[in-house]
């Protein structure tokens, strides 16, 4: 009697985080999506589009942290993209694959320090 694990007694593998994964992507974009339509709604209403008008929006601590939170999302999103990517195409080399994943890794964390620094600036 062959054994195929086709049914309910078929062995899953995998690394599980498909799901995560997946729904990770969607909150991201979500919050993206509402960023921009707060923006858009921001710039729209107002009737002076001069630097300092700009840069009085910016200066409202409360843009300050939801734009911080944008930036995070969008550096989430970009990570798992970016993950996949390499682990799907990259796969001849454990190593190689590594140094890519650490290497994207500081690059948006260095992203997040910099987005902060320029915050927090205005």
């Amino acid at each position: 009697m062959a054994n195929n694990n086709i049914g309910a007694n078929r062995i899953v593998v995998g690394a599980g985080y498909g799901w995560r994964d997946w729904l990770a992507q969607r909150v991201t974009a979500i919050v993206m999506a509402l960023y921009t339509i707060v923006l858009l709604a921001l710039f729209l209403t107002g009737n002076n589009f001069s630097y300092d008008a700009w840069a009085s929006i910016f200066s409202m601590q409360w843009f300050k942290l939801l734009t911080f939170t944008v930036f995070v999302a969008m550096f989430f999103h970009a990570w798992v993209g970016m993950r996949d990517v390499w682990m799907d195409y990259v796969t001849h080399s454990v190593v190689l694959r590594l140094v890519f994943q650490v290497a994207t890794i500081l690059w948006l964390i260095a992203c997040v320090g910099y987005a902060a620094q320029i915050l927090w600036r205005v």
